[in-house]
C-alpha cells in the first residue's frame, strides 16, 4: 500500500501556490535573475545579505518555494528553514564576533515581501554603526527631554539604513560562507 502512494506522487507538480512567481523579489533571487549576495543555500532554502540592511551582517533566510505566509509553511520545510537559520546564525556569530542576534519572521503585518522568510539580524554594538544611532538617540533626549518611544526608535534605526556595500558585503560573506 505505501509504495503505491509514494509511486502515485513521483513526478507530482508541486502545488500551484508553492510554485515561484516572477513578480516576487525573492523568487527573482532563488532563480538567479536579481543579484544577491549568497550566503548559504541548499535545496529548499537560500540566505543572503539584506539589500537595506538595519546592522551589517543583516541575513535573510528564505524558502525557494513562494509560500506567502508563515502559518501555510509545511512542517518538513519549517524544520528546513529552522535548521538554516540555526547554521547561519552561528556562523554569522563567529564572523562578525557578535553572538547576539535578533531572529524575526513576519506574517502580513511588516512583511516588506509577501514570501516566508527570516530575518537574522545582530545586536547593536556600540562602537560600530549604532555610534550614529546613540547620537540621534541623545539629541531626541535633550529637545524632548524624555527617552524615545519604541516607535521612535524604530524610525530612527530605519531612517539610518544604508544601501549595502557590495565590497564589504562580499568581504562578510566570505568569512561567513567558511564558517559553514
Amino acid at each position: 500500500m505505501t509504495s503505491f502512494i509514494i509511486q502515485s506522487l513521483v513526478n507530482r507538480k508541486p502545488a500551484t501556490s508553492w510554485a515561484q512567481k516572477d513578480d516576487c523579489a525573492f523568487c527573482r533571487i532563488v532563480q538567479g535573475v536579481a543579484p544577491a549576495t549568497k550566503l548559504y543555500e541548499d535545496e529548499e532554502v537560500i540566505a543572503i545579505l539584506d539589500i537595506l540592511p538595519l546592522r551589517p551582517g543583516h541575513t535573510l533566510v528564505i524558502t525557494k518555494a513562494h509560500i506567502s505566509k508563515l502559518s501555510e509553511l509545511p512542517p518538513e520545510l519549517a524544520g528546513a528553514m529552522g535548521k538554516a537559520v540555526s547554521k547561519v546564525a552561528r556562523a554569522l556569530s563567529e564572523a562578525t564576533g557578535n553572538t547576539g542576534l535578533n531572529v524575526v519572521c513576519n506574517q502580513e503585518y511588516a512583511q516588506a515581501v509577501p514570501h516566508v522568510h527570516y530575518h537574522i539580524i545582530p545586536a547593536p554594538i556600540l562602537h560600530s554603526t549604532t555610534v550614529e544611532l546613540d547620537v540621534e538617540v541623545e539629541k531626541s533626549r535633550k529637545s524632548t527631554t524624555s527617552t524615545p518611544t519604541g516607535k521612535e526608535m524604530h524610525r530612527m534605526e530605519f531612517e539610518l539604513r544604508e544601501e549595502l556595500d557590495s565590497d564589504e558585503a562580499e568581504d562578510l560573506a566570505n568569512k561567513v560562507r567558511a564558517r559553514l
